[in-house]
């Protein structure tokens, strides 16, 4: 999908937030593919993220879709508070770019849903997730959800001690190619709506 640079427009934005713990510790873990998501969707834009002034928080402003009013305004960001208190950065970035919860984003890993497979949805509950725990505490549950599946943990393994490693070599092969279909899906929610972006990636 073309993605442009361009941050002007009458039009109001969606805030897409990518989220995942921030420093270099944690950037291949599990618990950060969407924010591996939101970095390639800045590095299509061409952008690069910068600390927010009033967030807690990085961000990229710009454009999904063709320049000019066709296209439609968007914020990328990164909360750089820990995953259980993305609420506070994302509602902030919501009240300072005056964004509708419904058209906020998150992308996120998700356990219950197989490695490799992706599922939209508006609203609903946050499944254990402390990331949506924190923003639906914060903003209600009434936002966008690009659910990222990342599988259940081998054997007696912990969640936490799961979701906070890298992914497998063998998972790393594919990894790519799940972050670029990531990627196209929340292009497409917010390009197309809801319901065409899940014809298309609900698999």
């Amino acid at each position: 999908m073309d993605v442009t640079t361009v941050t002007t427009g009458s039009d109001g934005p969606w805030l897409i937030a990518g989220l995942g713990n921030p420093g270099p510790d944690y950037a291949g873990n599990r618990h950060n593919i969407g924010s591996m998501v939101a970095d390639l969707l800045a590095e299509r834009m061409g952008g690069r993220f910068k600390r927010h002034g009033k967030a807690q928080a990085q961000v990229v402003e710009g454009r999904f879709g063709p320049p000019g009013p066709a296209g439609r305004r968007v914020v990328l960001a990164k909360p750089m508070s820990y995953m259980n208190l993305s609420g506070g950065p994302v509602t902030g970035l919501r009240d300072f770019y005056k964004v509708p919860t419904a058209r906020v984003v998150a992308v996120h890993d998700e356990l219950d849903i197989d490695y490799g497979t992706l599922r939209l949805k508006l609203g609903g509950g946050d499944n254990g997730h402390n990331g949506l725990k924190s923003m639906t505490k914060a903003m209600g549950p009434e936002y966008h959800r690009v659910r990222c599946g990342i599988g259940r943990p081998p054997g007696r393994m912990q969640v936490a001690d799961f979701v906070l490693k890298d992914f497998s070599s063998s998972e790393r092969k594919e990894l790519d190619w799940f972050v670029d279909r990531a990627a196209d899906a929340v292009e497409a929610l917010v390009l197309e709506g809801l319901e065409r972006a899940q014809s298309t990636y609900n698999s």
